[in-house]
Parts: structure tokens; sequence; C-alpha cells
């Protein structure tokens, strides 16, 4: 077994300690991973807080993991010792089911295996980056490109992954009119990757205060959704939304929002319920949907995109000691806009 040093959560209401953790063996596709950088993701604040219920504590959050490969097992192809890496928000799959064999493992019909707050499949808790190793089978493992720097390519494995898998599913383009809701960890990703594919992006965001950031990452037009009429003069304009935001909003007004034959995607995960009135989607043919990450394979692919159009998040690094400030940080929208821990602080 390898010892790695990290921090956990105890309970719901319970601040983060150092600890040791045990990490597998290498089997024959394992690859071991010195963790360098891993991100804060609003995830795993539902998650440390209980939100979403089904937690085992103590609890080691953390799925947006960038680090190098330290050793392999003797199956590994794909992997050498040095390589620079990352692992997302999951670390196995059955790997047959018809979900699993079109490359979108996240739909694993018998349930995928999360990086943290999962179970593997030799029935052990998995614990996730907020540590200084883990051991993840070689099939679950992206590589970094170069010109990527691994601070900045953390929270890609989340952030940018699950705004760029629905823009590219739904085919956001030159000819889309994109809207993206909320600028956070995750609206800002979408912004960058929208304006890189070529549509046209604008912002529905509470307030301005972040106007001039939104428009430096690449929004065409950005408003603030305080204003009531701003639903008024947009109504019927866009395409595509997508919405990250990770509270009870309005469904219904954003739907207003929608061209005929257009789509709200959510990829923000609330803990309550959204109401939807169906009036809002028959009368021009709506669709209301939900997208969560993305497969290995359009996990790479975006890696990929994100190092030849030089699109990074915009993050600050913080120390292992500073991980329950950034928590309220998040939850006061007090971050530009992705907390990525120094895992050599551990």
């Amino acid at each position: 077994m390898i010892t790695a040093k990290a921090r956990a959560v105890d309970g719901p209401n319970k601040p983060f300690r150092a600890t040791e953790i045990k990490r597998r063996d290498l089997d024959g596709q394992d690859v071991l991973i010195e963790i360098k950088y891993s991100g804060i993701c609003h995830s795993d604040i539902h998650t440390a807080h209980g939100e979403w219920g089904g937690v085992n504590y103590p609890l080691v959050p953390g799925h947006e993991i960038a680090g190098i490969v330290t050793d392999v097992g003797d199956e590994v192809t794909k992997y050498k010792v040095g390589d620079r890496v990352g692992v997302g928000c999951m670390v196995d799959s059955c790997g047959e089911c018809e979900n699993c064999q079109k490359g979108e493992e996240q739909y694993c019909l018998k349930g995928n295996v999360p990086t943290y707050a999962g179970v593997d499949k030799y029935g052990e808790s998995t614990q996730g980056g907020y540590s200084t190793h883990i051991v993840v089978t070689e099939d679950f493992v992206l590589r970094i490109p170069e010109g990527i720097e691994l601070d900045a390519a953390a929270p890609l494995l989340c952030a940018g992954i699950t705004t760029y898998s629905p823009l590219n599913h739904w085919g956001a383009g030159p000819d889309k009119k994109v809207a993206i809701v909320g600028m956070g960890g995750l609206g800002h990703m979408a912004v960058k990757i929208a304006h890189a594919l070529g549509a046209e992006v604008t912002v529905l965001s509470q307030t301005l205060k972040k106007k001039d950031d939104g428009l430096q990452f690449g929004a065409d037009h950005y408003y603030a959704t305080s204003d009531p009429e701003i639903f008024n003069k947009l109504a019927g304009t866009f395409d595509l939304i997508i919405n990250t935001v990770s509270a009870k909003v309005d469904m219904n007004a954003y739907l207003s929002l929608l061209t005929l034959d257009g789509t709200l995607v959510n990829v923000g995960a609330p803990s309550e319920p959204l109401p939807i009135n169906v009036f809002s989607l028959i009368g021009h043919r709506r669709s209301f949907a939900g997208s969560m990450i993305g497969g290995i394979r359009e996990t790479q692919e975006m890696l990929d995109f994100c190092a030849e159009h030089h699109i990074f998040p915009k993050i600050e690094v913080i120390s292992a000691d500073q991980i329950d400030e950034a928590y309220k940080r998040v939850l006061g929208s007090d971050v530009k806009y992705r907390f990525v821990i120094d895992i050599s602080t551990m």
C-alpha cells in the first residue's frame, strides 16, 4: 500500500484536517500519479457538506487533478514515468455497456466510479485529489498537452469538460447564438470555449460587476438579469443556453429566451428541484436538457482544443491550509474564478 498525505473532512459542518490515506498497490494497468495541483469545484463543496447525501466520512474531495506519473503497472502502454497527466471526475466504469462502448463512460449504465465519494471495483471508498498521490487505471488518465501549465490544467478536468461537452454536443459554432448563465468557475470557461468555437456569446449574470472580465474572455454581450426588462428584450434570441449556476433560478424565464428549437442545458447542479412549466417548452418546440462532464475521449479532445486555442482558466492558487477559507469564498462568490490547491503545501 502507498501512503499519501491528504486533507479530509469528517462531516457536513467539520473543518478540513491533515491526515494520511492509503492508496492501493499498482495492478498491471494502474498508474501512480504524484499530484501537483487539485482544483476546488462547487461539487466538492456540495459533497463535503452532505447536500447530495450518501457520503461516507472521512472524505477527501477533489476531481480536478494534475500531476506527474511516478510509477506504472507492468501492463501499462499509454503512459510512462515523468508524463504530465490529469484525472477528472471519474476513475473507472464497467467498460462493457452500450454507453461505455460509445466513449460516454460518464453515463455508464452500471454507474461510473467517481474520483471521490464512490466505491471502486475492490470495494474500497474512493478518495480524491486533495492528496499527494493517487492510483488510477490508465484508461481514466488524461494526457496534459505541452503549453498548459499543471496548475491551469487542473480545473479543465471538470470545469473545462463540463462546459465543453454540451457546447460540442449541441453544435455551438459560427452560426449559433449562445448564452452563458453565470460567470463563475464554470461560466468563465464556457465563455472562453464558446468564443473559440466561433459562436456569438452572451453572458447573463445577476450583476454587471464581472462585465469587463466577460468581454475580455470573449463574450460579445453581457447583461444583468437583475433587470427584469432584459428577459423581454432578449426573448426568443438564443439557440443554446448553458446554465452553470448551482442555485435555484427561474428556469421558465430563461426558457423564454430560446428561439424555435432552442435548447437550455443545465450543467450546474442545485440541491433543490427546478420547476418547469410545460408551456415554456411546447410553444416553440424548446428543449430543456442536462449534461454531465464528458467521456475520456472527449475530455482528451477538450484538453487538446484548449492547448491549441490557448484557453486556460483564471485561477487563484492556495495552500492546503486555506481550503476552508476557499469554500467560504466560493459560497460568497468571492473568487475569480477557480481555486487550485498547491499540493506541495500538504
